[in-house]
């Protein structure tokens, strides 16, 4: 008898968690193939210039970018949970990667080289023990103002890394952003006349092609144009005159295979940086499949993406390719170019290769300076103004929060961004452990079980009720009490309280150790502490914790029952005979003690 996975389940699910390209290959099929060949052509088409142009950033040589969107580009698309994230070499990734690396070696050379690749390999092994794990969670803990912050801050290191280039001025590699605006203006009246023509050239064709001819990729459109406007210039004046200097030719063969440096030092070095380019890659690739999977109506797998992610900057550090990770313009063209399955990305890599084998040589006509102007649109593009924009008018501790990640990112790359995560979720622990502590008395239609804001409305002089909206844990239990406390401080009489404990989500052992204190406390005081209601697991916690006992088991009210009637037995008979509001129906026919009202307080 043969085993069906349709007979057993767990089997089922275990297989695709091992190989999840099996959940979407029943879709291909001749039509499905002939729109991910489509999408292929044109990833491979916009990857071309992107992926020299990243390397550049990443202080790598030009290949090695075309090397990053091959085999690690396919390897995330058949093992993450994304249909249409497109993996590669990205702006913030490769400008991460030259922030970490650059003070122990220079750019370009062979050692820069073999310990990216190692940051490569140790940030696939962090990705894929995270995914293993199950920590898919880890990146909703880094929010989306950081993000932007730092993409605003990566773009300003973006231009500012190719001033030198834009301009033709001499400015040392990896100088501090100050740095290179302080030599820019120093050197201003220096400039190389030609070169800037050049990458000012590349500049306006990338902005006009964006603008007026949004089909085709004004990467390469401005590339052309700035590369024949170099060989103009250097026909008419001359390469000793004009300074003109180009990428050179690139390679013209598969990526070959690499070795990283595994001996102590390099590691010990890449360790702290590997993290930090971890958990760039594994936020920008969830964000932005799950961007993408709100138009394509897809259900996003984190663990499943950080499996994917790690798989393909592991083999691909072995492949020529340094760290990876999704890429929001190549995922955005790869859906809108009508891609169905994640067969695009393959072909969009297959296509690479063949292209890559065709123009390699063209490169040697390509100038740095049309390279730094191509740069300079990129970086302007990754800023997000609109969400700056609203950031600033909605809310000043995110506003905070957006200037700090950015300002770091400025000032040093690395830990920029763990700066803006600590501030960030500082704020969150800030605002989570101040529950809202809201007074509200019974609403005024009769009969009512419902409860209303107490603002405006008068409130009992003997009895508080006030919701709690928020979890009662360690952090909050100061706020809580003291809030509790302040209640009868400010009004002596009020020695009785009741908790609307609806919106009390969490409470642990400090928090239930707290309330229990309140209730004795208020026992001492001749009232008592009451909840109306509570959640079945609070109350379970509050049981098993022991508490119970300090509380009261009569101390709890379902919700629809009547509270008013016990807790209404046990107030001050004078206080309430002299009360003028009677906010309570029973109030309005008799004391505490059951003596009938026969007159008008």
């Amino acid at each position: 008898m043969s085993l069906s996975l349709d007979n057993c389940p767990s089997c089922k699910l275990w297989l695709y968690r091992v190989f999840p390209f099996l959940r979407w290959w029943p879709m291909v099929n001749k039509d499905s193939n002939k729109a991910d060949i489509i999408a292929g052509i044109t990833g491979a088409m916009i990857v071309l210039p992107q992926g020299v142009a990243f390397a550049t950033i990443a202080g790598m040589p030009p290949e090695y970018g075309l090397y990053a969107a091959m085999v690690p580009a396919i390897i995330a698309a058949l093992f993450g949970s994304s249909w249409h994230l497109v993996s590669g070499p990205t702006t913030a990734i490769s400008i991460a990667v030259f922030a970490a690396m650059s003070p122990f070696a220079d750019p370009g050379s062979p050692q820069f080289v073999s310990m990216v690749l190692t940051l490569t390999f140790l940030t696939g092994v962090f990705q894929l023990a995270l995914g293993l794990a199950r920590m898919g969670v880890l990146v909703n803990f880094i929010s989306h103002t950081v993000v932007i912050g730092f993409t605003a801050g990566a773009a300003l290191l973006i231009a500012a890394s190719q001033v030198k280039s834009f301009f033709g001025i001499a400015i040392e590699r990896g100088a501090h952003f100050h740095v290179v605006l302080e030599q820019l203006i120093m050197q201003f009246d220096h400039l190389n006349p030609y070169v800037t023509t050049v990458g000012a050239v590349t500049l306006a064709t990338g902005i006009l092609a964006r603008k007026f001819i949004p089909k085709v990729p004004y990467m390469i459109v401005a590339m052309v144009v700035g590369s024949i406007v170099a060989f103009l210039i250097n026909l008419e004046f001359g390469v000793e005159l004009t300074k003109i200097k180009t990428v050179g030719a690139l390679p013209a063969h598969l990526p070959p295979l690499s070795l990283p440096d595994f001996s102590y030092a390099t590691i010990h070095k890449v360790v702290f940086p590997a993290l930090v380019v971890t958990m760039l890659a594994l936020t920008e690739a969830v964000s932005i499949s799950r961007a993408i999977a709100t138009k394509s109506e897809q259900r996003i797998d984190g663990n499943q993406e950080f499996v994917g992610q790690g798989l393909a900057n592991l083999i691909g550090s072995f492949f020529s390719g340094y760290a990876s990770a999704g890429s929001f313009n190549r995922s955005g063209v790869n859906y809108a170019s009508g891609a169905q399955t994640p067969l695009a990305t393959v072909y969009a890599a297959i296509f690479l290769v063949l292209i890559l084998l065709l123009v390699a040589p063209l490169a040697s006509y390509l100038p740095n300076a049309a390279m730094a102007g191509i740069l300079f649109l990129v970086a302007w593009s990754l800023i997000d103004f609109h969400h700056i924009r609203s950031i600033g008018k909605t809310s000043k501790a995110e506003t905070v929060v957006l200037w700090v990640t950015l300002i770091g990112t400025l000032v040093d790359l690395e830990k920029g961004i763990f700066f803006g995560i600590l501030l960030s979720l500082t704020l969150y622990l800030y605002r989570v452990s101040r529950p809202s502590l809201i007074p509200e008395v019974p609403a005024k239609e009769e009969g009512a079980y419902h409860l209303m804001d107490a603002h405006g409305h008068h409130e009992c002089p003997q009895f508080r009720i006030v919701r709690i909206n928020g979890s009662i844990f360690f952090g909050a239990v100061d706020y809580v009490q003291n809030g509790l406390t302040q209640i009868d401080e400010a009004n002596p009489d009020q020695k009785s309280v009741m908790i609307i404990a609806s919106g009390i989500n969490f409470i642990d052992v400090a928090g239930a150790e707290m309330l229990a204190q309140e209730a004795r406390r208020r026992r001492k005081l001749g009232g008592g502490l009451y909840f109306y209601r509570c959640k079945d697991s609070i109350y379970k916690f509050l049981r098993k914790s022991d508490k119970l006992d300090d509380i009261g088991a009569g101390a709890f009210f379902p919700a629809m029952s009547n509270w008013i009637k016990p807790i209404y037995s046990t107030l001050n008979p004078e206080i309430c005979r002299n009360c003028k509001y009677r906010i309570f129906p029973e109030c309005q026919t008799y004391l505490p003690d059951g003596e009938p009202r026969t007159t008008d307080a």
